[in-house]
């Protein structure tokens, strides 16, 4: 690991309760958004429930957390939060009851402090399992972790799925378009069947309550994405070409994707769907798409034949002051893991991580506007952002590969 000389952040700092004078500054800013998109949370199974208790919510956009807070109000919470999250305003964040976490860590710290939010500031703790925002509209994977630790904090499970989000500002386009919001909150597990549930019986209950697909909501409302914009960014997602089968060659335009490779073109409907300009349109729904490409990068790894490798431009963050270039290094993604290496300030630098360290990874599109995807990995002490150098619209492939060949070597390992 890389030795910036910067002082890490405090991940044991206890969560506080929200400053009982931030909570209307906090309403004031959520609660409005949330109006205004015309929120209705439909409660089920919450007569009664008072904090504290475990809020698992979906992942799909930034107006996420102004859903989270019109929907325990008058309630506050303690939220799990990236390291990202802080930069510049790590005391803000804080002192609204944040908890910071580095991705796709195995973080026995993260644990303890939600123990601690529960048992001694007795308050909600809200947590976005997905660890990142949703890509095709459709449930990410979730770690099996996830019940064992909700077992262990003996509390309620409350689930807040929500509608509308990801299609308000997908990932991969940040325009914002007007949709009505919903968000069905329900209480899964109660704190009498806490202790008599199997990790197993909790994590098929978290499954389930989880499921959702935004553009099925958008038809079943009767909405319309009326963004002449709306397939902008798609490309980032849905990168490999289902007519000649070239990757890493589409764009999109307006409401075009387009191959760059063969010429072929797919318009995107105002409820979602594609259709071909000309010839058969190979998938008209964006999950399908989606799950062929994963389909494909299993068969690479199944096959022995998947491998990345390009130099990329890494950054460090180490605390909440911001990101540190480091310089240029290699980066591999094979059979065994990724591969991260390179020489910073004359120090060499090496990190690895097994397949089984990862079950998924956080990937993002145009970070901060720089104009580059990037994938991050994460120590216990710092995240390093890895920007591409040569390949191209890559990441959302290493994201499926992280995933499979989690589930590959997982399967293996069992069956031994």
């Amino acid at each position: 690991m890389k030795d910036t000389g910067e002082k890490r952040f405090d991940m044991l700092a206890k969560p506080k309760k929200q400053a009982w004078y931030l909570k209307p500054v906090a309403w004031a800013i959520a609660l409005p958004t949330a109006w205004a998109h015309g929120l209705k949370v439909n409660k089920v199974n919450m007569a009664g429930l008072k904090p504290p208790y475990i809020l698992l919510c979906t992942h799909h956009s930034f107006i996420d957390f102004s859903v989270t807070t019109a929907a325990i109000f008058p309630h506050s919470a303690n939220y799990v939060v990236a390291i990202d999250g802080f930069i510049k305003r790590e005391s803000l964040l804080r002192n609204v009851g944040c908890i910071c976490k580095r991705k796709f860590t195995n973080d026995i710290v993260l644990v303890r402090q939600i123990e601690h939010s529960l048992k001694v500031n007795k308050t909600i703790c809200a947590i976005y399992p997905e660890a990142r925002y949703c890509i095709d509209g459709t449930t990410s994977l979730l770690p099996e972790s996830l019940g064992k630790m909700c077992k262990v904090m003996k509390h309620p499970i409350v689930v807040l799925n929500m509608h509308g989000d990801h299609l308000q500002q997908p990932v991969w386009n940040l325009t914002k378009r007007k949709i009505k919001l919903m968000a069905d909150m329900t209480q899964i597990v109660t704190a009498e069947e806490i202790g008599s549930l199997t990790v197993a019986e909790i994590n098929d209950r978290i499954q389930k309550a989880f499921e959702y697909d935004e553009y099925r909501y958008l038809k079943e409302s009767g909405q319309r994405l009326v963004s002449p914009k709306r397939a902008e960014g798609l490309h980032r997602v849905l990168y490999q070409c289902p007519h000649c089968l070239t990757e890493s060659q589409m764009d999109s335009q307006g409401d075009r994707l387009i191959c760059g490779h063969c010429g072929k073109t797919w318009i995107m409907s105002d409820q979602g769907d594609l259709n071909a300009l000309e010839g058969q349109t190979e998938f008209v729904r964006i999950k399908d798409w989606y799950e062929w490409e994963r389909a494909n990068v299993r068969k690479q790894i199944e096959d022995g034949t998947y491998r990345f490798e390009d130099d990329v431009h890494v950054d460090s963050l180490p605390n909440a002051k911001g990101y540190i270039r480091l310089g240029t290094g290699k980066l591999v993604h094979d059979l065994n893991g990724y591969h991260l290496w390179g020489t910073f300030d004359g120090e060499e630098f090496r990190l690895e991580k097994e397949p089984l360290s990862l079950y998924s990874v956080h990937i993002e599109y145009d970070y901060l506007g720089k104009g580059a995807d990037c994938i991050d990995l994460s120590t216990l002490e710092d995240t390093y952002y890895l920007y591409p150098v040569h390949a191209k619209n890559v990441v959302t492939k290493l994201h499926f590969a992280t995933e499979e060949l989690f589930k590959v070597v997982q399967a293996q390992k069992k069956a031994k």
